[in-house]
């Protein structure tokens, strides 16, 4: 058994041939078992699997896109559940988004944000209010409110303003650092929700409580994207552009001063990095994927509200950076995906499935430890155990190998060595 594994992490085509095996039995399984959840999260699993392999870097982005557009949605869209299925994926895209937004501020620039959902909100409210009537109640012109076909403007100009938003706040506040700029940082994300629930007069802005219905669905070329399937791709294709994003910058000039910044402000400070600035570019990036996906959640959803902008959720996308790794791409995303399939998905059907149980008289449980009740409990256990077990995140970030003779400079090699022999 241990030669055979062995063997599996050095043979590329031995990978290849139990990946594309494991990806063809679960997709058959999703096709026959439309309403299995476990189906469901295996051909998600094999993802996971995709990035353990040996395979260059270019072979696994071909591969994943191919199971993400096409086999997962075909085999998944024979069934009742596809709606059901697609919402969640969607939904795991827009958290991942997040996630990565919140990564560069956290795990990479070190700067503890407790209020990263107040961008979220800002690209949310921004698109409902200049697509709906709510614009008129404030701004008059014909052209208002914005149809359906201005939704691809706005992902651009949400991400903007929550940038702006994001220098705004950093300007004031960068100069705590810590648990002073963790409490800062709190403070504004419930200023935020507190405005947009009270923005309701004099002027009728923001809905107040009652929050913002009827949101345009997005079109393209005249045809409306309304539903989940439709969305999955949206959030795709944004996710994508996150990603790509996140990946370059990690490794750029401007990657490796976040890092220095992380890792001693002083050492940073007299290497030459301009610490403010710095910090400020962090703040701006993260808030503005965050802002994109605060467009594409409020189209999504068609009616949002403060409910939706609470400190739970800011605590909660930093939980998915801390479980993934923070500084790491790859664990970030395993880390939101895990969280937002564990809470939407999983913990649900147990929570359904235990509750059928009592209802049937099968299993008789005390009302103090209701399955309903006892989500969150088992969801904080596995929090703790993984914290115990990988305390450095389910991936950990790694630096990037350099090959030693990349380092070195051949000229200044061969003067060295005529100096010594001269």
């Amino acid at each position: 058994m241990k030669n055979l594994l062995a063997q599996l992490k050095q043979s590329n085509k031995l990978q290849g041939v139990f990946l594309g095996a494991y990806i063809i039995v679960t997709s058959l399984g999703l096709y026959l078992l439309q309403e299995s959840v476990t189906a469901f999260l295996l051909i998600l699993f094999s993802l996971y699997l995709l990035y353990k392999t040996n395979f260059p870097v270019k072979l696994k982005w071909s591969i994943g896109i191919l199971v993400l557009t096409v086999i997962m949605p075909y085999v998944a869209s024979q069934g009742t559940a596809f709606e059901s299925y697609m919402g969640v994926a969607t939904l795991v895209g827009i958290y991942v988004a997040m996630a990565l937004g919140l990564n560069v501020v956290v795990g990479l620039a070190g700067l503890l944000d407790l209020g990263f959902v107040a961008f979220f909100a800002i690209g949310s409210y921004t698109y409902a209010i200049f697509s709906t009537k709510q614009v008129t109640n404030f701004l008059h012109f014909d052209f208002l409110p914005f149809s359906g076909n201005s939704f691809w403007v706005f992902i651009i100009v949400g991400g903007i303003i929550a940038a702006i938003a994001g220098v705004l706040l950093g300007i004031p506040v960068l100069r705590v650092k810590g648990d002073y700029l963790a409490i800062v940082t709190l403070g504004f994300g419930e200023i935020i929700r507190i405005v947009f629930n009270n923005l309701d007069k004099p002027i009728n802005i923001t809905g107040g409580a009652q929050g913002i219905s009827s949101i345009p669905s997005p079109t393209i070329f005249g045809y409306e994207i309304s539903n989940s399937g439709q969305f999955y791709y949206v959030v795709l294709v944004v996710l994508a552009i996150v990603i790509l994003a996140v990946t370059r910058l990690q490794d750029s000039k401007l990657g490796r001063s976040w890092k220095a910044v992380r890792e001693n402000e002083i050492a940073a400070q007299a290497s030459g990095i301009h610490l403010v600035r710095t910090k400020l570019i962090a703040f701006a990036i993260g808030a503005s994927f965050s802002g994109m996906m605060g467009v594409v959640f409020s189209a999504k959803q068609m009616f949002i509200d403060p409910t939706s902008f609470t400190l739970l959720e800011s605590i909660t996308i930093l939980v998915m950076v801390i479980l993934g790794g923070m500084g790491s791409v790859p664990g970030v995303i395993l880390g939101a995906a895990l969280v937002t399939i564990l809470n939407l998905q999983v913990l649900t059907e147990v929570t359904n499935y235990l509750n059928q149980l009592t209802l049937d008289g099968v299993i008789n449980l005390p009302p103090a430890l209701s399955p309903s009740k006892m989500q969150r409990m088992i969801f904080g256990l596995i929090l703790v155990l993984v914290a115990i077990f990988r305390p450095k995140g389910l991936l950990p970030a790694k630096n990037k190998v350099v090959a030693k003779e990349d380092l070195v400079d051949d000229t200044v090699v061969e003067e060295n060595q005529h100096s010594v022999s001269f």
